[in-house]
């Protein structure tokens, strides 16, 4: 990723030439692919053969700090334990399957309230009612379910729960968030539309002029664009005009904060975006081809060096939100909601991404890479087996 030097540099080349960062080619996607089940499934498939972002380590900030939810239709635990480590469970008792724990909060001890198992923050089973019922148990072995693993990078803890195709979004994370920044809000929606339509409205700017006249479009540039590639992660740049303000500053010294938007499509399903006053987290849980459920997190921005996070840090953060949350999001929104409309009305075979679009050809030829990668998994495995029954 180029530093912010270069990235000035190269936003001023832009605004003087009336140009935009162009990709090599065009992308064509079926449009099949935001509607069919059988692709659906294997999208879900990918999902738990890959690292894929869970939630921010912020929001795990001391022992017992959980957060509960499904990924890739899976019920997941993730968990500081008592020596502050990261870990995390499928969300499953190992006496009737009753999940724990739900949403967000601390606790000592996971306790199950159907039947009052109880298990420790590193998963061993602590407690069972009347356990002469069950002479026969070995409560050693009978924890909670690991996933494959846990890894922390970038502020963010990632979660494999199968035996993995690949590294994912982990062959080449930017640099993401840094240890001090606080979730300030956090909210889950359900959407009646693709993932895919979602996470394509926030990988260009091609769309700024006509479809925010009012909001983003006087503070921004019509299609002006720098679209970096790391890895099958992508992060696309979208500058303010104040950004001329800077023609002159000493390049040594040069901080691009406050003066563009940073959009980064970590791989496949999760979106951090570094805004004017704060960061915007969203993970993608496909619920159904025309169905996500988004879990949402806002945070504030890095403090200074040697500082904390202030009240007014945190009162212009969430000013930030109630901004973009009034305009620009609800007109992005509307856009995914008839696009998704469309979908089934035989208007098109493909949809066209051209080389403006050059982020959101990345995000679809990378997925499709590592869909053939998972089939090929898949069929090695089938044929491992039929062997086995043969043999």
């Amino acid at each position: 990723m180029r530093t912010d030097a270069e990235l000035l540099e190269h936003i001023l080349d832009h605004i003087d030439n009336g140009t935009t960062d162009l990709g090599d080619e065009e992308w064509f996607e079926p449009v099949e692919n935001y509607a069919s089940q059988a692709r659906f499934d294997a999208e879900r498939r990918l999902m738990r053969r890959l690292p894929i972002p869970f939630c921010p380590v912020a929001t795990l900030p001391k022992p017992g700090s959980y957060v509960a939810r499904n990924s890739a239709g899976v019920p997941i635990l993730v968990v500081r334990d008592q020596q502050g480590t990261i870990r995390a469970f499928r969300n499953a008792c190992r006496h009737r399957g009753m999940q724990l724990a739900d949403g967000a909060g601390c606790t000592r001890i996971f306790r199950c309230t159907y039947h009052g198992w109880a298990y420790r923050l590193d998963g061993s089973l602590e407690y069972i009612p009347h356990e002469h019922g069950f002479p026969e148990l070995d409560k050693s072995i009978n924890g909670l379910v690991p996933v494959h693993s846990v890894e922390v990078h970038s502020g963010l803890v990632f979660v494999t729960q199968d035996d993995p195709v690949g590294r994912g979004a982990l062959e080449s994370l930017p640099y993401l968030l840094s240890d001090d920044q606080i979730v300030f809000d956090s909210n889950e929606k359900v959407e009646d539309v693709n993932w895919k339509l979602t996470a394509e409205a926030t990988l260009e700017g091609y769309h700024i002029k006509p479809t925010h006249p009012e909001s983003f479009f006087p503070y921004g540039y019509d299609n002006l664009n720098v679209v970096e590639m790391q890895g099958p992660n992508s992060r696309v740049c979208f500058p303010f005009r104040r950004i001329e303000k800077l023609r002159d500053s000493p390049r040594d010294q040069v901080s691009l904060d406050r003066m563009v938007t940073l959009v980064n499509r970590i791989f496949p399903f999760t979106s951090i975006t570094r805004l004017s006053q704060h960061y915007a987290l969203s993970f993608a849980e496909p619920e159904s081809p025309t169905r996500t459920r988004y879990y949402n997190y806002r945070l504030t921005l890095p403090a200074a060096e040697g500082d904390g996070i202030s009240d007014k840090a945190i009162a212009r953060a969430k000013k930030d939100v109630a901004f973009l949350s009034n305009t620009g999001d609800k007109e992005d929104a509307k856009v995914v909601r008839d696009i998704q409309a469309a979908i089934g009305s035989g208007a098109n075979t493909h949809y066209r991404f051209g080389r403006f679009e050059s982020a959101i050809g990345h995000l679809h030829k990378n997925l499709a890479l590592y869909l053939a990668r998972l089939k090929n998994y898949e069929e090695s495995v089938a044929e491992q087996n039929n062997r086995a029954r043969l043999s």
